[in-house]
């Protein structure tokens, strides 16, 4: 990595930290995605850094997002953990009534009518920020050896699972894409196109990472249930973030199969073809030449950040080659199938570095999250962990 590339990211993660409330006399300003990301870059930081002070900055971000997130809004006639624990038991468990997105306006009540525009403005919970929050967390407890995060972690996937997968009458089970701060009703019925694979990966990257302790909580159960779910799915998108979902999510699944704590080489397949596609059909439609007045930043971004998780693929899959069993010759090809993508994450990166496209009202309306997805991208060793590992 490039000196200058590193310094970029610290400052952007350093002036972040002062205008949401992580540091300085602010008031924390939290939202649950882009918190999730940032924890994972300033986790990156100490690891490039060796700065014991990155490593504390997370640590107070993941307070901070427990205690402004996992609690009742100050505008909500309901105080404390949402969870409905005592103060004390509250910050023991904090992630065990989920957490909140840390939207501006309150949610919607249940006799309010449904507005689609508005309700993108409105307060609940999102199962894919809480896979977001649960692999942040994960990466908290790999970094430190503190086995309390990836309890937090597995507390809150029983949590979101139980709340948002539910069967339908053919007794097949889907997944609610939103709902309501205390989990007790669906505020968006429809089910997120990529929900299941977040939530299949990420409850087995949680299982293979807690101790070997019989009395420590599994997700066997939740992980049979959304594993068939995935079954049903057709995971092709040409939404630039959906793109680098896929192929941050095919690091992590071929991560799991190449340690030996999964075996589904068939979905890791399926996965990084869609993916393939995926960008054919980004290409094909002209978003990367769009002005950045009509770009959103972190969807670029998330592309971003899932080429770099292709170019540690390639790593992992010429490093541990023998643990990919008889579809090792179908991964490889595939594997260099996305080499010519590359150019893409150095396309993006370089476009939203220029100040010129930083000047939009767009920019504007999203900077927090723009800036955390861009210093993952530059820095993605805190998000995508060490090969090694």
């Amino acid at each position: 990595m490039k000196r200058e590339t590193l310094d970029v990211a610290e400052k952007i993660m350093i002036d972040f930290a002062y205008r949401t409330g992580i540091m300085g006399k602010g008031k924390p300003r939290r939202y649950l995605w882009t918190d999730a990301f940032a924890v994972c870059n300033f986790l990156g930081l100490y690891l490039r850094r060796g700065d014991e002070r990155y490593r504390q900055l997370a640590l107070k971000l993941v307070d901070q997002v427990h205690f402004v997130l996992g609690r009742h809004r100050e505008d909500d006639p309901g105080e404390g953990w949402i969870s409905g624990l005592s103060d004390e038991e509250g910050w023991k468990h904090p992630t065990i009534g989920g957490l909140r997105i840390g939207k501006k306006l309150p949610e919607r009540k249940p006799d309010e009518p449904f507005n689609e525009i508005l309700e993108w403005e409105r307060d609940g919970q999102y199962y894919h920020y809480l896979t977001r929050w649960m692999h942040a967390l994960n990466r908290v407890s790999q970094v430190t050896g503190d086995p309390t995060y990836n309890l937090w972690a597995i507390e809150l996937a029983k949590t979101a699972h139980k709340a948002f997968v539910y069967e339908m009458q053919d007794g097949r089970k889907r997944m609610y894409w939103k709902m309501s701060i205390d989990l007790s009703r669906p505020l968006v019925p429809s089910m997120g196109q990529h929900d299941p694979l977040d939530g299949f990966v990420t409850y087995n990257e949680l299982q293979a990472s807690a101790p070997k302790d019989p009395n420590w909580p599994n997700l066997i159960k939740e992980i049979k249930e959304i594993e068939k779910i995935c079954s049903e799915i057709n995971w092709v998108t040409n939404d630039p973030l959906g793109i680098g979902g896929l192929l941050w999510n095919a690091y992590f699944l071929a991560k799991l199969i190449a340690y030996r704590h999964l075996e589904r080489m068939d979905l890791l397949l399926e996965v990084l073809n869609a993916s393939l596609l995926g960008l054919e059909l980004y290409l094909a439609s002209g978003a990367i030449r769009l002005p950045a007045t009509r770009r959103l930043a972190f969807r670029d971004l998330g592309l971003s950040i899932g080429l770099k998780a292709a170019g540690e693929l390639r790593r992992l899959v010429a490093v541990r080659s023998e643990f990919f069993g008889n579809e090792k010759k179908e991964l490889l090809s595939l594997v260099k199938s996305l080499a010519p993508y590359v150019w893409l994450a150095d396309e993006i990166e370089r476009f939203w570095l220029n100040p010129i496209n930083r000047r939009s009202s767009l920019w504007e309306e999203h900077k927090d999250i723009n800036v955390v997805m861009l210093a993952t991208s530059l820095v993605p060793e805190g998000f995508l962990g060490a090969v090694s590992h």
